[in-house]
């Protein structure tokens, strides 16, 4: 059930997370949440940006009107569209700040909607220090879910009417009734176990969903990407030589390419391609992305 992948971008990332197609400048965006550091890649040309954020950064997600939302240690803040080429950041402000003590942000996703859901974690892991938080366009905030361990990866059904959650020690993929059209915390209902990760497979971590409702989830610990029919079985494996993928997202200008970031954090002897963004080339098709709306 393995497939061939190929080296996107090779790297060091301590923490690489969050990978992302901006359908605006033909690029995959993804961070390395540990180096504070956004990275950028256009596969046409191989030109690559690096972008310093003066706290970890756990997403960064295109802004409908150019530029980025990111989560941040303490909060979600924006970029400005300019100064994006180049590594050199446009204007930062706060969009919604809320520090909390030895938490930081995590993995992030944009719903249907144009809002960003926004997860924490506790730095040490601790059990129930996290959240899940709605960010709409206007930077209101609303806690959807506390008592999170290690808020990971989200992502949306075709349709708009399933949001799927991953917190990573559950070793669950969870999945939500989703109602686009009610407000804050009121758009999810219904929680209910969609998947469940094994023992000595690893830890499910982030996730996107393909355009035939298929959710793929990075194991963490599991050395692979694994994918999940819509009805929760697992029907296909990427097994990976590095022993921490974080997250997958398709990409390039048909989606059809599954993008997975790594990490190398945490390990002792990491292989050499442990922080890397590695990409299976036409692994299957994916969804586009809406934009935050802010």
């Amino acid at each position: 059930m393995g497939s061939v992948f190929e080296v996107a971008v090779r790297s060091e990332a301590a923490l690489g997370e969050g990978p992302t197609w901006d359908p605006g400048t033909r690029r995959l965006i993804w961070v390395d949440i540990l180096g504070a550091r956004i990275h950028g890649y256009d596969p046409a040309t191989g030109h690559r940006t690096v972008q310093a954020t003066e706290q970890h950064v756990g997403a960064a997600k295109p802004r409908a009107g150019g530029g980025l939302v990111v989560n941040l240690r303490d909060g979600v803040g924006v970029y400005d569209p300019a100064g994006e080429d180049g590594g050199r950041p446009g204007a930062f402000r706060w969009l919604h700040r809320a520090p909390v003590p030895r938490v930081r942000g995590n993995d992030a996703a944009v719903a249907p909607d144009g809002a960003l859901w926004a997860g924490t974690m506790d730095y040490g892991e601790s059990e129930g220090r996290g959240s899940l938080t709605r960010i709409a366009p206007d930077g209101t905030a609303t806690t959807v879910l506390d008592a999170v361990t290690v808020s990971n990866g989200t992502g949306w059904s075709p349709d708009g009417r399933l949001m799927y959650y991953v917190d990573t020690p559950t070793r669950r993929i969870d999945v939500f009734d989703f109602d686009v059209a009610a407000g804050g915390g009121e758009q999810v209902s219904g929680r209910r176990e969609f998947a469940a990760v094994e023992k000595g497979a690893g830890f499910p971590d982030g996730l996107t969903v393909d355009a035939d409702g298929c959710v793929w989830v990075a194991l963490w610990d599991g050395s692979a990407v694994r994918r999940y029919t819509p009805s929760g079985k697992l029907d296909r494996v990427v097994e990976l030589p590095v022993r921490r993928p974080t997250a997958p997202a398709f990409g390039g200008p048909d989606l059809t390419d599954l993008y997975i970031t790594t990490a190398r954090t945490g390990l002792t002897a990491p292989h050499p391609l442990s922080g890397s963004l590695l990409v299976v080339p036409d692994a299957g098709r994916g969804l586009p992305q809406p934009p935050f709306g802010g």
